[in-house]
């Protein structure tokens, strides 16, 4: 492997362990591919201070950073602290204002603090609310991948997400979106890549366009 190797950190989406990303392989000659994980919030703690927390696993610099879901704000806020080659962002957002209409009247009603996050053992409760429909077809992959049920970290998380307030998101981020999210509905989000059929959680089932199209992406100016 060469000096000059790339760092690509990768972040899950809320509550998942970053076994999502097994499939994801990129040229072992030129990428080295690092997981990130959740921890458990401090009382309070903001994202802000959360995301600086985090960057403290991060060991290289000038890194490539992509993170899904929640993870993919949160990739934006670790960004702040340190400096990134390039900033890349699956199913998620770049500003509040993609957010879609139930997750901003979540923040308006407060609602979100009425969610069961304690019932979090319960996999197909908190699979339905982090994915969507159809859960009793894919309660297996579910319970694979969502393996963070802590309820301190899940209502910190939720929390986190609908109150985020980023307004103006930074130019050079790559965006990649599937037009089948509905956890995140095309419909509200601007100057994406995206992949046709792609639902919430094609990180896992569309990995080879991943595999296919990151190397580029992360290579060109």
């Amino acid at each position: 492997m060469g000096l000059d190797v790339i760092h690509v950190y990768l972040m899950p989406g809320m509550a998942a362990n970053p076994i999502i990303f097994e499939h994801i392989k990129l040229p072992e000659d030129q990428f080295k591919i690092h997981w990130l994980e959740w921890v458990i919030p401090f009382e309070n703690e903001s994202i802000i201070d959360y995301a600086l927390r985090l960057s403290k696993n991060i060991e290289h610099e000038n890194i490539v950073l992509l993170g899904v879901s929640f993870g993919g704000v949160l990739v934006q806020e670790i960004s702040r602290h340190i400096k990134v080659r390039k900033l890349i962002i699956v199913s998620s957002v770049k500003s509040m204002h993609e957010l879609p209409m139930h997750m901003v009247l979540a923040k308006k009603t407060k609602a979100y603090k009425l969610l069961p996050t304690h019932l979090a053992s319960n996999i197909e409760f908190f699979a339905k609310y982090a994915f969507g429909n159809n859960v009793a077809k894919r309660l297996e992959l579910y319970k694979k991948y969502l393996s963070v049920n802590d309820s301190r970290y899940l209502s910190w998380a939720i929390k986190q997400m609908v109150c985020w307030n980023q307004e103006v998101y930074h130019h050079d981020i790559i965006h990649i979106h599937g037009d089948n999210d509905t956890v995140f509905p095309i419909k509200n989000i601007k100057a994406c890549i995206v992949v046709k059929n792609g639902t919430h959680i094609m990180i896992i089932n569309k990995y080879k366009w991943f595999n296919e199209n990151l190397p580029t992406l992360i290579l060109k100016d």
